[in-house]
């Protein structure tokens, strides 16, 4: 005897509930049909803004655990100076504090000449790392060419290049950086603090090793440089990345809201299937009725119903989904493993609950209104 087998012997109501949906196979599968597309659309909708989701952090990478602190020009402020680096690395429990002076230079290789940013950094080692060659930790010598202009200029390890007067020798060249940067040096060309005239500093990044302690930085900061005027300004990325996720969140809900509307109407369906039904078999529950079949029983069979239809389609629907979150994560992130991330999981398991349970709401109007009849009546029309 199979588990199936068994599983009707232990509940009657579910064997009648088959029988009684094979009666009419097409029906019941247009009525399974409205459940199937309801529950691919929530979890469809739902694992689409989480795909959403997850590109969008990985183009911003890990951005959230930067900082970056900006002279406040609106209160007269043009430079940071050696005591205000001093005190941000005294404030900074955890991280990485770099300095930064910039300026605009001609840059001459050869014949080719071209404007560039040129940023003088300590340590870049910190925030980039190289593609050819190394990003040291402390920047003595040389210089480090950002990935675009190597490009465009045909720059390689070795070659020299000039800066307005001054010359250097390439000694790395700078990974392509993709997405939202506080310091983007695709175009530019970094080279020793010590190669700047001036004194000062146009800004320092902060980099912490995680969100929370680049938030606790830039409090820290804001009081101890901050406290008697706005000396400084402090532009936290983390609070774009977690403006990003609530707008992916209302996006979510959005989604799943346009999702249920499907299943409210694929309830309709199979309460309209359902009346048909109890409608048809009237005589049939009249003869049920009287040989002693309770009201309850016969509210049983008819929510059985239901449910098997709410089952069966919550299943298939599941199954599509997770064909479509497949194809979806292959297409969009290339790893299709995703659709098994557990927010996406969670989705699909309640799409199907929504649908097992809108299709046993559907079917409770028709099975009281079968049980409430009266047998005498029932069989006498």
């Amino acid at each position: 005897m199979s588990a199936l087998d068994r599983l009707y012997r232990q509940v009657p109501a579910l064997l009648m509930a088959r029988r009684n949906l094979s009666r009419n196979r097409l029906r019941s599968g247009l009525a399974a049909l409205g459940i199937i597309i309801g529950v691919l659309a929530i979890a469809s909708l739902g694992m689409f803004g989480t795909t959403l989701r997850t590109g969008a952090t990985a183009e911003l990478g890990g951005i959230g655990n930067e900082i970056q602190i900006s002279p406040n020009a609106e209160e007269g402020f043009e430079r940071l100076t050696d005591r205000d680096v001093a005190d941000i690395r005294r404030v900074t429990d955890e991280g990485e504090v770099v300095p930064i002076r910039q300026e605009t230079a001609t840059l001459t290789r050869g014949d080719d000449r071209t404007i560039a940013t040129v940023y003088g950094i300590e340590n870049p080692g910190v925030l980039y790392e190289a593609s050819e060659g190394q990003a040291p930790e402390r920047l003595r010598q040389g210089a480090l060419v950002g990935s675009s202009l190597a490009e465009r200029l045909e720059l390689q390890v070795g070659n020299r290049i000039t800066l307005d007067n001054e010359s250097y020798r390439v000694v790395g060249i700078l990974e392509e950086q993709d997405g939202i940067s506080l310091l983007n040096p695709n175009g530019a060309v970094i080279v020793p603090l010590e190669s700047f005239d001036e004194s000062g500093y146009s800004q320092v990044v902060v980099r912490s090793p995680s969100g929370t302690a680049a938030n606790e930085t830039a409090v820290a900061v804001r009081e101890e440089l901050n406290d008697r005027e706005e000396k400084v300004t402090i532009f936290e990325l983390g609070s774009i990345t977690e403006g990003i996720n609530q707008f992916f969140g209302i996006l979510n809900a959005f989604l799943i809201g346009i999702g249920s509307i499907s299943l409210v109407v694929a309830g309709v369906a199979i309460l309209n299937v359902m009346l048909m039904s109890t409608i048809e078999r009237r005589q049939e529950i009249g003869v049920l009725r009287a040989v002693g079949v309770q009201k309850l029983d016969v509210v049983k069979m008819i929510l059985a119903e239901a449910g098997l239809l709410g089952f069966v389609g919550g299943f298939l629907g599941a199954v599509l989904s997770v064909i479509a979150g497949l194809v979806l994560n292959q297409v969009v992130l290339s790893d299709p493993l995703l659709t098994f991330a557990p927010v996406n999981l969670m989705y699909i398991g309640l799409a199907v609950v929504f649908g097992i349970v809108t299709s046993v709401l559907s079917g409770l109007y028709p099975a009281w209104k079968a049980a409430s009849e009266r047998p005498v009546e029932s069989l006498r029309k």
